[in-house]
């Protein structure tokens, strides 16, 4: 199979190395075995996406060294797409319209928490009165879904990471909101439905990312779409131990390259397995099969 693979970064702010450390991992494995690496813009957050940061993840690639091929795409050019996979769920009853706010949902004792945070409680999974005129998102409802794979047909739906068969146990997340009152498909619809769009075989990311696999790999079975093998990679983490992210200011790419660092030098230290001082590599535990 000719591998396929992407690099999908939002354009919420500057990219910073683990970013970098991930783009390389995809970029590498696909250049590797003869293949094809893909850059996807993930833009449709109303209220975080800038078109300078995608400007900026561009030059920060260009940078680097590393090239994709084809076009790239952004996924605020594709709504048809998550509104069609939204309206297939629609037609089998497994979603319904969400009218409850966040702060809703954080005061509900009957939430427990989940690998995203609270867990949604259903209040509005049972409402006979649903007036779409008002804000509402449109959630999964997890207890129709999970039967239409369940054990008792077979198996759950699973997947290959690495080399490792993982079940799927997507109940821990409850009824994912799969669009929001302020946006058109939410992370886990929009990635799923790019992925097999784009006919991505491999998907190579962070094993922050790990857990929402157990969501895609539903997605995928309800939507009847192609399911990719799995590649989690370990996360760079700060001096103070931290993983990278830009919510908590981590230094950018354009900072290394504004202390003058050498591109092709940092690339093939981070081949090597090196990075600049203060920077280290938390390696990505095993999933249990």
């Amino acid at each position: 199979m000719h591998p396929v693979t992407r690099f999908a970064p939002s354009p919420t702010g500057r990219l910073h190395l683990g970013h970098a450390f991930s783009a390389l991992a995809a970029h590498d494995f696909a250049r590797e075995r003869d293949g094809t690496f893909l850059l996807r813009i993930e833009d449709i957050d109303p209220g975080r996406s800038r078109l300078e940061h995608v400007d900026a993840i561009l030059e920060d690639l260009i940078w680097l060294g590393l090239e994709w091929d084809g076009e790239m795409i952004y996924q605020s050019e594709r709504l048809d797409l998550y509104a069609a996979a939204l309206d297939q769920l629609k037609a089998a009853g497994l979603v319904y319209p969400c009218f409850c706010t966040r702060a809703d949902i954080a005061a509900s004792v009957a939430a427990p928490h989940g690998p995203d945070g609270p867990v949604y409680p259903g209040t509005c999974r049972g409402l006979v009165d649903r007036d779409l005129s008002r804000p509402h998102a449109w959630r999964l409802d997890m207890t129709k879904a999970l039967p239409v794979f369940s054990r008792g047909r077979g198996s759950m739906p699973n997947w290959m990471d690495d080399d490792k068969e993982i079940i799927a146990t997507p109940e821990a997340f409850g009824d994912i909101v799969l669009a929001r009152k302020d946006a058109p498909a939410s992370y886990h619809l929009a990635v799923t439905v790019d992925d097999a769009a784009q006919g991505v075989t491999d998907i190579v990311r962070g094993q922050d990312l790990f857990a929402a696999t157990h969501v895609h790999r539903l997605l995928q079975a309800l939507l009847d779409l192609p399911t990719p093998r799995y590649h989690h990679h370990g996360l760079l983490t700060g001096a103070d131990g931290s993983r990278l992210a830009k919510r908590h200011g981590a230094p950018t790419i354009a900072s290394l390259r504004e202390a003058g660092a050498d591109p092709a030098a940092l690339v093939a230290a981070m081949r090597r397995g090196e990075y600049p001082a203060g920077y280290s590599l938390v390696e990505a535990e095993g999933p249990d099969p």
